[in-house]
Order: structure tokens, then sequence, then C-alpha cells
């Protein structure tokens, strides 16, 4: 990320969706957090300067962030006993990453939480280091098993497709 904005492999003009261009600019102001300390209200008012902006869900991007922001003493006790290192010796992308993901799954309880997994696998893999995304995908499974429990209970008690009740 240079200057606050990640370096995606993806053009700006690839179709996306306006939440998924929600989560991309909140990742970039968590990694500018993370970097310089600055407020959230700054943060989202330079990230609306920009031609994404418009596109995005603003409402959704604004509780990101400063979810994110404000939750992070508690995301980062929740993550980091799933981690295999410090947290803070995760690279500022893969952390952010991690914050984002762990407020959807936290506090978007409307988001099912494979989409929430999914959505940040995929910053990971646009964003992050060559296998971020597996350990993304890894510490956010966990971490979903905390937080969404009644959620993948439900899961693993449906009926699978095409399967006969008795």
């Amino acid at each position: 990320m240079k200057g606050g904005k990640p370096q995606g492999r993806r053009s700006s003009s690839a179709k996306r969706s306006s939440r998924r261009r929600s989560r991309e600019l909140a990742l970039q102001g968590l990694y500018q957090w993370q970097l310089t300390g600055k407020d959230a209200t700054l943060i989202a008012a330079e990230l609306a300067e920009g031609e994404d902006f418009t596109r995005s869900d603003v409402p959704y991007f604004r509780a990101l962030l400063t979810g994110a922001i404000d939750e992070a003493p508690e995301l980062e006790s929740r993550i980091a006993p799933l981690l295999d290192r410090k947290l803070k010796e995760l690279s500022p992308v893969e952390r952010s990453i991690l914050l984002l993901g762990g407020y959807e799954l936290m506090r978007e309880l409307e988001v099912p939480y494979r989409v929430v997994i999914n959505e940040a696998v995929e910053l990971a893999k646009i964003y992050g280091g060559t296998d971020g995304h597996k350990y993304v995908n890894g510490v956010l499974d966990r971490l979903a098993g905390q937080l969404r429990e009644i959620e993948l209970e439900a899961e693993r008690d449906a009926p699978k497709r095409g399967e006969v009740l008795p």
C-alpha cells in the first residue's frame, strides 16, 4: 500500500459490488489508521475524495471503518489467541483484513459468515502477501466458530441438498 491505498492486482474498472468497494475502502482506511493513527473521520473524508467512493455503499463503508477502529481492542483480544504469532508481527494488510472481517463477524450479523470470510479472503488475495489469504481464511474460520456459533450449528443441522429426510 502506498499513500494509504492498497496496490491491488486488479484494475479499478473491474466489476465489483458496492459492498466489495466498501470493504476495499475500509481496508485502505484501516491500513492508514494503523500506520498514521489518524482519526476515522479524517480517514473517511480523505477516502471520500477517491473515484471509487461514489460507487461504494457509503453507509456500510462508514460502519465498517469506524466500527473496526472503535472496536479494535476487543477484536484484537479475540483474534490474538487464534494466531501463531503476535498480532503486531502480521503485515498491516493482513491485520487490517482480520480486523475488518472480525468486525463483520461480530457486528454485521445480517451478512452470512461464509460471505464475510469469502470477502476477506478475496481482499487478501488482491492486496495481501502470497499466502496471506490462506492465513486469513483459517483465522476467520476459527473466529466465526466463536462469534457465529448458532449460525454454524444451524448450517450443520440443515438437510443437505438432495438429502432424503427420515
